[in-house]
């Protein structure tokens, strides 16, 4: 399969954005951790430290660094004395992860909907309309990235910015399943329509619906995790 043909390949060679000035090791992080969860670094991938530092122009200890907090994040595993490879996809930890989403999004979804004020949601409101716009045109990537805009929105707007940060650095496992996930028929409609729920109920200030569905929409890929991994073993 193409995950078997990727898991041992080195880092393909691309033309990169230079790193801006300030922390090379922060932006490099950043940068590592989006290609592999996007799976353009498949899970089981070999790492070579000087490979990357070539990549990126950079010396091999802003490397060092970037790998250490991936590493922390869960999204790389070192073997002394051997080799460093992103790890594979931890059902068990993307549970969990999903469990602190899950009591976080309640309570934030709750907050707005008890404070009944329209114009909490106009952003949300605008992210959706976008999201909406891309889907037609199946742009994928554009919309992955409007989902984590909307929720962050949310976040924004009931004042705890700052978490939805804690909840993506423990996001890694899941948010690569929801990659997998998203090409499936039916899964962008499906989160395109609880999206447009959980605002309509916020709106009217109905909190136990909004709730409702937002643990139904949290709740999406873990319900089909069994499928992904039949269709990617190697990945987990």
């Amino acid at each position: 399969m193409v995950e078997n043909l990727l898991k041992d390949a080195p880092i393909a060679k691309k033309r990169l954005p230079k790193l801006k000035r300030g922390s090379a090791s922060t932006q490099l992080h950043d940068s590592l951790r989006k290609r592999i969860i996007d799976l353009e670094l498949a899970p089981g991938q070999y790492l070579s430290r000087a490979e990357i530092a070539e990549e990126y122009g950079v010396s091999q200890t802003p490397v060092r660094d970037a790998l250490l907090k991936l590493e922390e994040e869960g999204l790389v595993d070192t073997f002394p004395q051997s080799k460093t490879e992103v790890s594979r996809i931890d059902v068990e930890q993307a549970l969990e992860t999903q469990f602190l989403r899950l009591s976080v999004e309640l309570e934030v979804t709750r907050r707005l909907a008890n404070a009944k004020d329209p114009a909490l949601t106009v952003k949300a409101h605008s992210i959706l309309a976008q999201q909406n716009a891309v889907s037609a045109a199946n742009d994928l990537d554009t919309f992955g990235k409007l989902d984590r805009d909307f929720h962050y929105a949310l976040y924004e707007a009931a004042g705890v910015a700052q978490l939805y940060g804690v909840v993506e650095a423990r996001s890694g496992h899941i948010d690569r399943l929801r990659k997998l996930n998203l090409p499936d028929p039916g899964k962008s409609a499906s989160i395109l329509d609880c999206h447009a729920r959980i605002l309509a109920a916020i709106d009217k200030g109905d909190a136990d619906t909004a709730c409702e569905v937002v643990r139904e929409h949290l709740m999406g890929t873990l319900a089909t995790v069994d499928a992904i991994r039949e269709r990617h073993p190697s990945f987990f």
